[in-house]
């Protein structure tokens, strides 16, 4: 597959899963709550780290240069 996330997108992204394990760690968040924002950072960490986001691919985006 072709690498569709830039370096912007992965720090955004890198971001959200520190902010969410911040709400986590600290109680702001819990139940059904921190489950459901534990996948989407889940999800932030692979995307961020394999380069490609496979939502883009259906709308040819890209924030890679």
């Amino acid at each position: 597959m072709k690498k569709n996330v830039g370096i912007i997108d992965k720090i955004i992204r890198i971001s959200v899963v520190i902010i969410i394990a911040i709400l986590y760690f600290t109680n702001l968040i819990s139940g059904t709550l921190a489950i459901i924002l534990a996948a989407v950072a889940l999800i932030f960490v692979l995307t961020s780290f394999v380069g490609v986001c496979p939502l883009y691919l259906p709308f040819r985006l890209s924030t890679k240069k």
